[in-house]
């Protein structure tokens, strides 16, 4: 048992990154190793509740990176509260158990107005004009105030799009080193992003993808020094475990313009000229996600429910097509979740366009805009000199992640810095809640 245990959830980590990660290799070299496999869908949101809460999508209810609230007919991508997971969390567990149990929980999404003691996630500021003002979530509520007049304003632009890179993750340290030092939380579950960005753009196996390891280590030396000096007097534990394995792809598919062209797909056009996907005259449309798709049908429609997993088994990008009866076997039948759910195969992603003229595309298509658009984008990671946007070009894409782990490639590794804190065999997601409340005597 320990008395402060940091769990690090590092998405697009694998066992062979090791070899280009001295400080994280030293930290763990002499722990338990084992393979650790993503659940289906292996996207951030919901392994980072699976991990916390120890169940699968069924039992929580956080199915993809986004959510379709069908009364309202909305979607609401990576800005839900923490209200939305269905289950208690580590932080919960932990108070439950021993109430002078503290917990920090860092930059994972979902989180806002969790039960942790100590919280911090992006929450920009949208103003009236447009525009936005760099802030964060935090709990306590003044935290973000001391945290930016001693490290500056968090850099957002680095978390995610053309500018995505190192100093959002360096940020996220520093941010946890000051904290530490002055707040020493038992329970630390800290996300750190940065594996995912040249991975998605370049491919996990690039030379961005190799330095972009390098530039990790470095904070995660960091990290482990300043832990290390403020827990002087503890032995902490670290656990340091991949959300998920990013693996090459080749191929992209569009779920909405197979719909579109089968005339399930509705769209509105605006003055200009521009498409906008249209819920309520849509009878079936597509959240598209890295390699989950979800399709939504007007009205669980058997008729159209049928037709949709008819076209899409013929779709060469499309590994399984599951219906709501399908969905039982990955734990993902929950009632958020679509009436039909896509599954593409290891080496193709699911990009949300649904217009067949770029001219027509919205504007926001454009530009890095994660709340307006019904879907994940990662060629939000790109910039087109010649528009001064994000280009409209989904095969520039080359790695992602979502599809369930069948090839050894999409499996990620699960790390300690101690012996005999869990099993070396293969290890799913769900399991390190237990790990972690373990250690607490939980």
């Amino acid at each position: 048992m320990s008395e402060f245990v940091v769990l690090l959830s590092v998405p697009g980590l694998r066992a062979s990154d090791l070899a280009h990660m001295p400080n994280l290799a030293a930290l763990t070299a002499h722990g338990d190793r084992a393979p650790l496999v993503a659940s289906f869908p292996a996207l951030t949101c919901p392994v980072q509740v699976n991990m916390t809460t120890g169940l699968p999508p069924k039992e929580h209810g956080v199915v993809a990176n986004g959510i379709f609230w069908r009364d309202t007919q909305r979607v609401e991508m990576w800005t839900c509260g923490n209200h939305v997971v269905k289950r208690p969390q580590l932080w919960e567990r932990l108070h439950e158990h021993d109430a002078t149990i503290t917990s920090a929980a860092w930059f994972p999404l979902f989180i806002k107005k969790a039960y942790a003691d100590l919280i911090c996630t992006p929450a920009p500021i949208h103003n009236p004009d447009g525009s936005e003002s760099l802030w964060c979530y935090t709990k306590p509520e003044e935290l973000y105030g001391e945290l930016r007049d001693a490290l500056g304003h968090f850099p957002l632009m680095n978390f995610w799009g053309p500018l995505a890179g190192i100093k959002s993750t360096a940020w996220i340290v520093s941010s946890a080193l000051w904290t530490a030092e002055r707040r020493r939380p038992n329970f630390w579950y800290i996300y750190l992003p940065h594996l995912d960005y040249a991975a998605q753009k370049f491919g996990p196996d690039s030379p961005q993808a190799i330095a972009a390891c390098a530039e990790l280590d470095a904070e995660l030396g960091r990290l482990s020094a300043g832990f290390t000096a403020t827990y002087a007097e503890h032995k902490l534990l670290w656990l340091v475990a991949s959300e998920y394995a990013i693996t090459p792809v080749e191929r992209v598919s569009y779920p909405n313009r197979v719909l579109r062209e089968a005339g399930l797909l509705g769209v509105k056009v605006d003055d200009d000229g521009r498409e906008e996907l249209d819920f309520t005259t849509s009878a079936a449309w597509a959240l598209a996600d890295h390699q989950l798709a979800q399709i939504f049908v007007r009205d669980n429609d058997k008729r159209v429910i049928a037709q949709v997993v008819d076209l899409f088994s013929r779709e060469p990008c499309v590994a399984e097509v599951l219906d709501r009866a399908g969905q039982a076997k990955y734990e993902i039948d929950h009632y958020r979740n679509a009436d039909v759910v896509l599954a593409s195969t290891p080496d193709s992603w699911f990009a949300y366009y649904w217009w067949n003229d770029d001219t027509q595309a919205p504007i926001y298509a454009r530009t890095v805009d994660i709340h307006r658009k019904p879907g994940y984008d990662s060629v939000e990671l790109f910039f087109d000199p010649a528009t001064k946007g994000i280009p409209l070009d989904a095969t520039l894409v080359r790695g992602s992640h979502g599809a369930p782990p069948r090839e050894e490639s999409q499996r990620g590794v699960l790390l300690c810095n101690q012996r005999g804190v869990f099993i070396e065999r293969t290890m799913a997601d769900v399991d390190v809640a237990e790990i972690v409340l373990r250690q607490f005597g939980v």
